[in-house]
């Protein structure tokens, strides 16, 4: 029996969690999860923390393989999600398949949530550059309600606080009450690619890699799908 420690980009907690403790079970592994925002988790290895697995983003992936910090031929490509745009089940979609009507649907908003940049993560980086690259940065900063994560995001939504969130699509799938309505419209999107390794300093290399084959196997396809990725 293995013990594994595994390094998640947050907004896959929900799926990775439950395949992993799948994977755990039928295997006779152990697993220990730390799920947080990329910027989290990077800071995290920084200070020298390490784990079995790692599942991060693609430029950070390629940063830690350039490092040395995984173990030679362990990357796996895991899944894929996106910059959606959030609102309570059940409620009309609001029109923004084009960058005009997006734009009209910000302004037009009453309040929206998004994450707070401060705490890190692509998505929370992300949507203030999108306000200023629409010229309506300032106008936001008085509706937009900052949050710390984008599962945070879509509650305030549910709970009608915010009109609409702007958060990956992972995080949205996973509040009951939320629905996506679809992703950000070009070229203001963000489609984010999270990407797995095993740990050069893993001393159970072998129950890492048979993790990451798990997490990727064709018959987890639906699983991705219901929390809010895509895969192959």
């Amino acid at each position: 029996m293995a013990k594994l420690k595994v390094m998640c980009a947050r907004s896959m907690h929900l799926v990775v969690g439950d395949l992993g403790r799948g994977f755990a079970q039928s295997a006779g592994h152990e697993i220990e999860f730390d799920f947080g925002t990329v910027g989290a988790l990077q800071a995290k290895l920084d200070s020298g923390e390490t784990a079995d697995v790692l599942i991060l983003s693609v430029p950070m992936i390629d940063k830690l393989e350039k490092a040395g910090v995984l173990a030679p031929g362990s990357r796996r490509d895991v899944a894929r999600t996106f910059l959606a745009v959030c609102v309570r089940e059940g409620a009309p979609i609001p029109d923004f398949k084009t960058p005009e009507a997006f734009k009209r649907m910000l302004e037009n908003a009453r309040a929206i949530a998004s994450s707070d940049p401060a705490v890190g993560g692509s998505a929370a980086v992300h949507v203030p550059v999108v306000f200023e690259r629409l010229g309506i940065a300032e106008a936001m900063k008085s509706k937009n309600l900052l949050q710390q994560n984008g599962v945070e995001v879509a509650r305030r939504v549910v709970e009608g606080k915010a009109d609409f969130g702007l958060t990956l699509s992972g995080e949205v799938a996973s509040v009951p009450g939320a629905a996506i309505a679809g992703p950000v419209p070009p070229p203001y999107g963000l489609d984010t690619a999270y990407t797995g390794g095993v740990s050069a300093q893993s001393s159970a290399r072998d129950a890492a890699a048979a993790f990451l084959a798990a997490l990727t196997d064709a018959g987890t396809r639906e699983a991705w799908r219901k929390a809010g990725f895509e895969v192959g």
